[in-house]
């Protein structure tokens, strides 16, 4: 493989999501507001305060890949959004050698299904050694592994316990570098009792709806989901007449160092991985727009976010289109930057904006154009799609787009 620098392209996508299990639906679902908000149906929330998560309704694992699935839900949502992709890309399976291909895969915790349900057999009591042992010894490369074994990838297998935005920037690295020809970058994350659990102990949840940006408002809910890309070389993708959706063109990662769970409260952190980002693709902020958000709904983080996106854009922070999905989506955690990423692409495919849904008033700390409760047309060329973890880990994409066409996909998401 050549030692110069490709330019990574994107060919191929797919999603599993609270919102739809197919591109086509999930576009749709976010230009009409669909809600993926409803009672929680995994496990039994009698006795929780909080009982609305957004889980997927839809899942059918394809028959192709129903033998690739090594672990629990999370292997299915992993290999179900990784064959849309690929399918999209016009392909059946990977475009160049085995040697040549990769696998990237993100995820916050892991495939956790299969031990929540063993768990569940004795919930009465205690958790003990046994139980955290068990916990522990959860593979967290049994998502990226399935894949694997789906497609007979042998080049680099990568699982990243950070963000499926963190995955694709680094799958477009391995392009850029002349280490693989083809990579399918994913982010995958099954519905689980310890998520839910965790933050609704530390008073980050919403009782009903996700508002991001909005006065007033109570916190995140958690999702589930997966999003998957197939990067190529340019080069490749042009040879065999693949349609081009998009280039990763620049990427930026950086930690806030700060707190054990919070982020840094002026959005420092933040604030770095999108400049570099931009500096990566050689753009100034000027250039980007639109701003696809991180946006969790969470009183800090998204005042956050929005001091950083002030920090970058300066003047233009007020005016820049910024929005986030998660008020329809929900915190899908290691799955929603590559969720992110899709809408992002769809977004430039289409000239539309998909807006910040549940949006009711504004919050003099989040003075951005949240692109509230309606899509919005814009002839749309860059955009930037930002994403935090836990902790203050941040990554951001910068994605370049082919011209936009006006108009909406079938389903009228006007």
């Amino acid at each position: 493989m050549s030692g110069t620098r490709q330019r990574a392209c994107i060919t191929g996508i797919g999603v599993i999501t609270p919102i739809g299990s197919d591109v086509d639906t999930f576009w749709v679902s976010l230009g009409t507001g669909r809600q993926g908000a409803r009672h929680v149906r995994s496990f039994d929330t009698a006795g929780l305060a909080h009982r609305v998560g957004c889980e997927v309704q839809d899942l059918t694992v394809p028959d192709i890949a129903t033998e690739s699935v090594l672990g629990g839900r999370g292997c299915e949502l992993a290999v179900s959004a990784a064959v849309q992709a690929v399918e999209s890309a016009g392909l059946r399976t990977l475009p160049c050698a085995a040697r040549e291909t990769a696998v990237v895969v993100a995820s916050a915790m892991g495939d956790i299904s299969r031990f929540e349900q063993t768990r569940a057999a004795h919930d009465a009591r205690t958790a003990n050694d046994e139980d955290l042992a068990a916990l522990a010894d959860q593979p967290l490369d049994v998502m990226a592994r399935s894949v694997a074994s789906l497609y007979g990838v042998a080049g680099p297998v990568v699982s990243l316990c950070d963000s499926g935005t963190a995955a694709i920037g680094f799958g477009a690295s391995l392009i850029e570098s002349g280490r693989a020809r083809a990579v399918l970058a994913l982010g995958c994350e099954p519905f689980s009792r310890f998520a839910f659990t965790g933050f609704a102990r530390m008073n980050a949840l919403s009782h009903d709806l996700c508002r991001p940006f909005s006065r007033g408002r109570e916190g995140l809910l958690v999702g589930e989901g997966a999003g998957a890309v197939l990067l190529e070389t340019a080069s490749g993708a042009h040879e065999r007449g693949a349609f081009m959706m998009g280039f990763v063109d620049g990427a930026g990662f950086a930690s806030d160092a700060h707190h054990v769970s919070g982020p840094h409260a002026q959005g420092e952190g933040a604030a770095r991985a999108m400049m570099q980002a931009l500096e990566r693709a050689g753009i100034s902020p000027g250039e980007v727009d639109y701003v696809n958000a991180h946006g969790t709904g969470t009183p800090l983080g998204d005042r956050m976010e929005c001091y950083a996106i002030h920090r970058v854009f300066g003047e233009r922070g007020r005016t820049v289109p910024v929005s986030s999905i998660k008020a329809l989506t929900g915190h899908m955690m290691g799955a929603s930057g590559a969720v992110e990423v899709v809408a992002c692409l769809l977004a430039l495919r289409d000239g539309l904006i998909p807006p910040t849904w549940n949006w009711t008033e504004p919050d003099p700390d989040c003075d951005i154009d949240c692109v509230p409760n309606a899509v919005r047309e814009a002839p749309l060329r860059r955009v930037l799609c930002h994403s935090s973890s836990f902790g203050g880990g941040h990554a951001s994409l910068l994605l370049t787009g082919p011209r936009p066409r006006r108009g909406a996909p079938a389903g009228g998401a006007r």
